[in-house]
């Protein structure tokens, strides 16, 4: 009954993996989290065009790698792509939410919400195609995410 009940950083060793990322580790830190909200939104509105895709009676799309990638090439690209990028997400957020609210409700309430869903869908394809336009040219140099 003597074991050690403190698990926290300070019982582990200097230098330990588990302690915090080591400085050019590669690991993330704290300054990269409005990136990986960014890629966490990008995620949940395709998960939720997935769902007005089935709502309008159409197949949803796989996910093609420009696409996935998005959030990261913006990072990496950085300055005023990247705001842009970060702000055109919340914008799209904000037609989607109540867009899927809308869906949803009719939905329940046995009304068939394809016309409507087949709109939202197709302003979703509208906006992320505006989005991805915001991709660098593939000659121009990127930023080395490793060095």
């Amino acid at each position: 009954m003597n074991a050690p009940t403190n698990f926290g950083p300070s019982s582990l060793a200097p230098g330990s993996a588990l302690g915090g990322a080591l400085p050019g580790s590669g690991r993330a830190e704290f300054g990269q989290a409005s990136a990986s909200a960014m890629s966490m939104k990008w995620s949940a509105l395709h998960d939720a065009a997935g769902v007005v895709a089935m709502l309008a009676g159409i197949a949803a799309e796989p996910m093609r790698a420009d696409v996935r990638n998005f959030p990261a090439i913006m990072r990496d690209a950085g300055g005023w792509r990247r705001s842009m990028a970060e702000q055109g997400i919340e914008d799209l957020t904000a037609i989607m939410e109540p867009g899927m609210a809308a869906l949803l409700a009719v939905h329940a309430r046995g009304v068939s919400p394809a016309a409507a869903a087949l709109a939202l869908w197709q302003e979703f394809h509208a906006a992320r195609a505006a989005l991805l336009a915001l991709t660098p040219p593939a000659d121009s140099p990127m930023p080395r995410r490793f060095m």
